[in-house]
């Protein structure tokens, strides 16, 4: 069967749509617009550390999880940082500030913790309840990867180590 010219132009748009609708499904979707606080009185938002991997974790103090793999974040931020590396501990709205605060000087968390202190940023990155919740952000301000209570941290740093390689 021979198509004609017409036909085969038909054909061709058809694959080339059904090729871009697959790829837009491929794409890592695009991190929510937050403005963060932190507990020392910063104010930023996703948009103004693009160009960075970022690290988004939801946490408490009251989370034993959380607690228990902040020294591994800390240790994360600290190998990374200077590759352009960036991490926001998030505290959970109910999790008390003066909590949040003795915890992070305590324990000389050296990246920003904010506060979140009516639920804007949880809800923003779809409703987070369970923590902790992590999500990492590329340089380009998409969400790649999202985690539900610890990462494997060898794979954590493959995927960052991968991530600070791309262009922004």
């Amino acid at each position: 069967m021979k198509l004609s010219l017409k036909q085969t132009g038909l054909v061709v748009a058809a694959i080339a749509l059904a090729i871009g609708a697959w790829l837009a499904l491929l794409q890592a979707p695009a991190a929510p617009q937050v403005r963060f606080t932190t507990i020392k009185g910063e104010t930023f938002t996703i948009a103004e550390l693009r160009g960075k991997v970022v690290m988004v974790n939801f946490w408490a103090t009251d989370c034993v999880i959380c607690v228990g793999e902040m020294p591994k974040i800390a240790d994360t931020w600290n190998k990374y940082h200077t590759q352009g590396f960036e991490t926001v501990a998030v505290a959970m709205s109910y999790d008390p500030p003066n909590y949040v605060l003795d915890y992070a000087e305590r324990n000389r968390l050296p990246f920003k913790v904010a506060l979140d202190p009516m639920g804007d940023a949880a809800r923003s990155f779809g409703d987070i309840r369970f923590t902790p919740t992590t999500f990492i952000i590329d340089r380009r301000g998409n969400i790649v990867q999202k985690y539900l209570g610890e990462p494997d941290f060898a794979r954590f740093h493959a995927l960052l180590e991968a991530k600070l390689k791309e262009p922004a």
